[in-house]
C-alpha cells in the first residue's frame, strides 16, 4: 500500500502540482504586466472628461454660429 501512494506522488501528483504551480504564476506574470501596459496606454477618466468638455463648448459654438446663419438667410430671402 506504501509503495502504491509513493509510486502515485512521485508519478502523478508532483508532476500536476509543480505544472499547476508553473501555470500561476505565469498568469500571474501576464496579469502583472497587462495591468502596466494599461497604465501606460489608456487615458484617465479625468482626461476623458475634460476632453469632452471641450468638445462640447467647441460644438455648442458651431451651433450658434450655424444659427445666426440660418437666421440672416431667412432674411435674405424674405427680402427678395
Amino acid at each position: 500500500m506504501n509503495e502504491n501512494i509513493f509510486w502515485w506522488l512521485s508519478a502523478i501528483e508532483i508532476p500536476v502540482l509543480s505544472g499547476l504551480f508553473w501555470m500561476i504564476w505565469k498568469v500571474k506574470s501576464e496579469l502583472s504586466d497587462y495591468k502596466i501596459e494599461v497604465a501606460n496606454f489608456y487615458a484617465r477618466s479625468s482626461d476623458v472628461m475634460q476632453v469632452e468638455t471641450r468638445l462640447t463648448s467647441h460644438l455648442l459654438r458651431i451651433e450658434a454660429k450655424l444659427d445666426v446663419t440660418a437666421l440672416k438667410t431667412e432674411s435674405l430671402k424674405a427680402k427678395q
